[in-house]
């Protein structure tokens, strides 16, 4: 089985155990994540009900994916009856008129996307950054910079199709054979960039968020371990690591996530209402037209819902990573010395 030098300094793991750590965390994740989001659209929907072909953008934690208000009545998940006075109170309300399975509403679809993207990036992360560090002799930091923005890089460029795809398939019911008409459709008419409609938006905001949290993270832990004197990151260092370089990546990457969430939301709901899409802007044409119509301001639109996702999100998924790899560091070793 091939080994996989842990840049941390911890024994050797297997390729078979980083997946095993990155899937677990993903999934973790996502259960503890999406609940929050969940009471989100609810609230959003008590607020401002969801008519029939609304767009919203629903998260599990790993990844924003578009959704479509499909028949606008009571019964859909996102606008079921209920009037909420605030966020806890919709836990409460949720779950003893709904039960506890309703705050993981959505989630099931999501994640046959979201969590092997996710494994992926996270394994190509630290492929990437061992070899940086290892063969070229980069130090750990800046090795976690180009590592995170590559393998972001290539997660983005992978998963934009396959998110398109689905989004279609949410919108219009297809069968494979009518979906692979749809799709040579829009390549003849477009060409094959059509597939990657909106790329340019989600690379502008995931790159530097990828590149500016692992290199946070990086120093951060390190600080952190040699605070407490700690030779390993313990599950807090990474927890706490994570959150804090979480948030300052989204509080930076803000105006193009903003930017993302408004061109998701038009193009699904000219998809939703079969109507011609406009022809679309580049991402710095609609970052001056929204300071245009909301000023500054309008940039950091939703700071708050955004650090409130992403912090728990990415302190979560990291501190799981490295306590399976750590886990797993530790088994190897053990096993190691047994045949000794």
């Amino acid at each position: 089985m091939e080994t996989v030098k842990n840049s941390s300094g911890l024994h050797e793991i297997t390729l078979i155990q980083q997946i095993i750590a990155s899937s677990s965390g993903a999934l973790l994740t996502s259960l503890i994540v999406t609940p929050l989001d969940v009471v989100k659209i609810r609230l959003q929907a008590q607020r401002n009900p969801f008519s029939k072909g609304k767009c919203f953008v629903y998260c599990n934690g790993l990844m924003d994916h578009l959704c479509v208000c499909e028949n606008g009545n009571s019964r859909a998940w996102y606008k079921a009856p209920g009037h909420f006075k605030g966020t806890l109170d919709a836990f409460v309300q949720i779950v003893r008129n709904e039960g506890i399975r309703s705050l993981w509403s959505g989630l099931p679809p999501t994640l046959i996307m979201a969590v092997p993207a996710t494994t992926i990036y996270f394994t190509c992360f630290d492929q990437l950054r061992d070899i940086l560090i290892h063969r070229l002799g980069r130090n750990a930091g800046s090795a976690s910079l180009l590592a995170g923005a590559l393998a972001r890089l290539g997660a983005v460029t992978v998963i934009s199709p396959l998110e398109l795809i689905r989004t279609k398939m949410q919108f219009h019911p297809l069968s494979y054979k009518e979906l692979k008409i749809c799709i040579s459709t829009s390549v003849a008419k477009d060409g094959w960039l059509s597939l990657w409609r909106g790329w340019s938006a989600t690379v502008l905001r995931d790159v530097p968020f990828s590149a500016l949290y692992w290199y946070n993270y990086e120093h951060g832990k390190r600080w952190l371990c040699q605070k407490y004197g700690s030779p390993e990151p313990r599950f807090m260092i990474s927890f706490t690591a994570g959150a804090v370089s979480g948030s300052i990546a989204a509080v930076v990457t803000l105006p193009f996530d903003v930017v993302k969430t408004r061109r998701q939301i038009e193009n699904g709901e000219s998809e939703a209402f079969n109507t011609s899409q406009k022809k679309s802007i580049s991402t710095w044409n609609a970052l001056n037209r929204i300071i245009l119509e909301d000023g500054f301001r309008g940039l950091f639109a939703g700071l708050i819902p955004r650090l409130i996702k992403v912090a728990p999100a990415c302190a979560i998924m990291i501190s799981c990573y490295e306590f399976g790899k750590t886990f797993f560091c530790k088994l190897n070793k053990d096993k190691q010395l047994k045949c000794i």
